[in-house]
């Protein structure tokens, strides 16, 4: 895999977006913590500082080692990165009179400066400090302020160094992809040459090197990750790769006989497995979201070796794990961008499952994975499907599981989706999908009173689900859903619509 582009993250919660906007140019980039031993500086071309909520002027900053980088990669400070480098050699940061936050305008940019080539005076960026930046150190030059922040950007004379106290990656900052571009392309160099066919190519090699004639057992979903999983590396072992389809009774409705039939014709070797009643079994009595997610992975785990022991001398397991799942799981700093949640196919296997792991797609946002199974010919009806959550329905029931509460947000979730695209709002939608509310309410049906559950739809918009906003639902589509789930579904008599955004919410309610 070509490197091309380090971003060493100090805990800021818009690291993943400085990656999203950097793979728009078709640049390879790395995400790791600032202190992590887990790369070779000198595999890349560039190197970005990130953004953190934690202030240069505290002792327990995070300091990075810069040895091997300043003065010998092209180097950019982000927000804290640039506070880092002026704090660090000699200048002086201090906490801001007024906090800046939100939009602000570059009011100067000195003339004829590569970095800011093609952006004007009066750029919209956006702003998110309450340190700043009061003196710059002798070796470093000013190159762009706003109104309220002398010091906005710089750079370190006879350097490819640069600093910025302002977000290049949030859209909010309208010639930020100019202003990556710039430095990337036409400062360091960085070749735009991380295209989905490229990624295709390399990857499958690196399979065929890995693999050999080893046997790999997959778990199919349905979805679009480890769809994709299974046809990269189909196409690199064969027949050799087994494609397991389990049921965890937390599928959408009828999916468990949908997804196996739409498979047929796909030229993958697919075996369906009804685990149901073990996982519900399972999961009796747990209500703790991390509970729920810990028991399911379990389970997974263990209907999976029981599987590959039925298939003689397998000796890896493949996951559809992607970037986000990845960079969620794992904290920068130990403090604020620490674990949100655990992911189901995140952090390896039991020691009594003596398979290897393979992840193809660990590198990839959404987004991407979407477009790498176009560029294989993969169907656009599934590539289009949302996304569904690992442990599926089971952090969809906020409490505890049981059958049938299944069966009711199962009900309610199929005359959702189906109606979003009975109504053509499905491929508007990032991802939809419905929660079942541990509490009953008060409601009249046919002049009886009804005490039964409520339920929340759910609809957002999103690139690659690091960050969505909730979708604005037509009035009178959410009142025909809503009418047809009561009417429906027995055991719910009230339906409401989450109207929160991630951040500060999460797309699951689990």
């Amino acid at each position: 895999m070509q490197h091309q582009v380090l971003i060493l993250d100090f805990g800021s919660q818009y690291t993943q977006l400085i990656a999203r906007r950097v793979r728009e140019l078709n640049i390879f980039c790395e995400i790791f913590p600032f202190n992590s031993k887990s790369f070779n500086v000198e595999d890349y071309s560039a190197v970005i500082l990130s953004g953190s909520p934690s202030s240069v002027r505290t002792p327990d900053s995070p300091i990075p080692d810069l040895s091997k980088i300043k003065g010998k990669l092209p180097l950019l400070g982000v927000c804290y990165g640039a506070q880092f480098l002026a704090h660090n050699f000699g200048g002086e940061v201090g906490a801001s009179n007024t906090r800046e936050y939100g939009r602000a305008n570059l009011s100067y940019i000195k003339a004829n400066e590569l970095f800011f080539e093609g952006v004007s005076e009066g750029s919209q960026v956006w702003m998110s400090h309450s340190d700043t930046i009061l003196d710059l150190p002798e070796s470093f030059e000013l190159i762009a302020s706003t109104h309220d922040v002398k010091n906005a950007a710089f750079k370190i004379k006879e350097e490819d160094t640069y600093g910025i106290q302002f977000h290049p990656e949030v859209y909010h900052s309208k010639d930020g992809l100019t202003v990556l571009k710039n430095f990337l392309v036409n400062i360091a160099g960085v070749a735009q040459t991380w295209t989905p066919d490229s990624f295709v190519e390399t990857t499958v090699a690196e399979l065929k090197n890995k693999l050999g004639n080893d046997k790999v057992v997959l778990g199919l979903s349905g979805g679009v990750d480890s769809t994709v999983a299974a046809v990269l590396i189909s196409k690199a072992i064969g027949k050799n790769l087994y494609c397991i389809f389990v049921n965890n009774g937390l599928l959408r409705k009828n999916e468990f006989e949908s997804v196996l039939n739409q498979y047929k014709g796909m030229g993958l070797n697919v075996k369906g497995v009804d685990a149901s009643a073990r996982f519900l079994k399972a999961l009796e009595g747990e209500s703790d979201p991390e509970g729920k997610r810990k028991i399911i992975g379990r389970v997974f785990i263990e209907t999976f070796d029981d599987e590959a022991h039925l298939i003689e001398d397998v000796s890896w397991l493949a996951q559809g794990t992607i970037y986000p799942d990845v960079i969620e799981s794992v904290s920068a700093t130990g403090g604020p961008s620490a674990t949100i949640k655990s992911h189901h196919n995140v952090g390896g296997l039991p020691d009594f499952m003596k398979l290897k792991i393979v992840e193809p797609l660990n590198t990839l946002f959404k987004d991407e994975v979407r477009r790498v199974g176009k560029s294989m010919g993969i169907d656009a009806e599934l590539l289009g499907r949302h996304p569904f959550p690992g442990p599926g329905l089971g952090i969809r029931i906020l409490g505890d599981i049981t059958a049938e509460k299944v069966r009711m947000l199962q009900d309610v979730d199929a005359i959702f989706v189906q109606g979003l695209k009975d109504a053509g709002l499905y491929d508007s939608v990032w991802q939809a999908g419905a929660m079942l509310l541990p509490v009953n309410s008060v409601g009249v049906m046919g002049d009886e009173r009804t005490y039964e559950k409520a339920v929340v739809l759910r609809a957002v918009e999103s690139t690659d689900g690091m960050t969505a906003d909730w979708v604005n639902l037509p009035y009178e589509f959410l009142q025909k859903t809503s009418n047809k789930i009561i009417n429906s579904v027995k055991g719910v008599n009230r339906v409401v619509y989450d109207i929160s955004s991630k951040p500060p919410a999460t797309i699951e309610w689990e």
